[in-house]
């Protein structure tokens, strides 16, 4: 098979000595050295879709998007397969962070997922219902999974409340890679992949608070979360829905805290009676309720003590807030 009049065979010795060695750099955080060894593996070969793929792969690593663009490109004009490669899905990640909508359209598609509907006027892909899933924000810092909605294969909506410490708000749209990292699943049944934050894509205007709320039940803290949803906003009890997991159980397959009894996951470090700052036990049915909960908001400035002040006087009797701050 001749490709450009070359003809295809194995990658030279060369070629794996120098690849090999690029990816141990990029292992190390060392792009610079591992970029100069796949360009020349790239010179040695230039038919190889590999050859281009690996630098596409770099360019991503280095959210150098052009360049990831170009290389991808190439690695496609290359390929001897229709469909699902994965140099069209980094092609189609570095066309949505470039918002060059034609070409995403054009690489989901080659990869052999269904783009309904005609381009819209800005050309972004729509309607694609990938659903939910859950992101990894902030990878490589103080890693934080926070749920989402995809809105094409590579970016996702973030629905929760993130930390402050993550620099995430809630309705932000982040960029994400396409190989997940760990599973959520739900007491429903269904599991959700947990895909890897690359970058922001789109920030939101909307600040995030905490407060310390007394809610004498958990129908009085559900209230506060309702009344910020019908605002078009939200509220999070974090005291609940967070959970310290190590590394190797968040990239693992772990259950959701949702629906009743208690979730115990294989991989608990904890004692039984006795659970550490790493145990993934969280509270079962009939547990005793504590009215303190610190909760986060993401609300305007303008509407959020509003909205505190309106839950209180709804039932002032089993309600407080105090200590309002916003924190990103």
């Amino acid at each position: 098979m001749k490709i450009f009049g070359k003809v295809r065979h194995r990658p030279s010795a060369s070629w794996r000595q120098a690849t090999d060695r690029a990816f141990t750099l990029i292992g190390d955080g060392r792009y610079e050295d591992a970029g100069a060894l796949l360009t020349r593996a790239a010179d040695l070969e230039p038919w190889l879709s590999e050859s281009w793929f690996n630098l596409a792969l770099l360019h991503k690593f280095r959210h150098d998007w052009d360049q990831a663009r170009s290389a991808g490109l190439r690695a496609v004009a290359l390929l001897d397969r229709e469909t699902g490669a994965p140099d069209w899905w980094n092609v189609g990640i570095a066309a949505t962070a470039l918002q060059d909508w034609p070409l995403a359209r054009r690489a989901w598609q080659a990869y052999g997922l269904k783009v309904p509907g005609e381009p819209t006027e800005s050309g972004e892909p729509h309607g694609m219902e990938l659903g939910s899933a859950a992101v990894r924000l902030s990878p490589e810092g103080e890693a934080e999974v926070v749920w989402g909605r995809r809105l094409d294969p590579a970016r996702i909506e973030v629905l929760s409340i993130p930390l402050p410490s993550s620099g995430r708000r809630w309705g932000e749209v982040v960029l994400h890679d396409g190989v997940p990292h760990g599973e959520r699943v739900t007491a429903a049944g269904p599991s959700f992949p947990v895909f890897d934050e690359i970058e922001l894509w789109a920030p939101s205007p909307v600040p995030t608070w905490v407060v310390l709320l007394e809610a004498a039940t958990e129908a009085d803290r559900d209230a506060l979360e309702r009344l910020a949803a019908d605002a078009g906003f939200a509220a999070e009890d974090w005291s609940s829905s967070v959970r310290l997991l190590c590394r190797s159980c968040s990239e693992s397959q772990m259950p959701s805290d949702e629906g009743d009894g208690e979730h115990l996951d294989p991989h608990d470090h904890s004692e039984p009676g006795h659970p550490g700052p790493l145990g993934h036990r969280t509270a079962g049915a009939g547990e005793l309720w504590l009215p303190e909960r610190e909760c986060g908001i993401a609300a305007p400035a303008g509407l959020v003590r509003g909205l505190l002040d309106g839950w209180v006087a709804d039932n002032p009797d089993s309600r407080e807030w105090r200590d309002l701050e916003e924190v990103c």
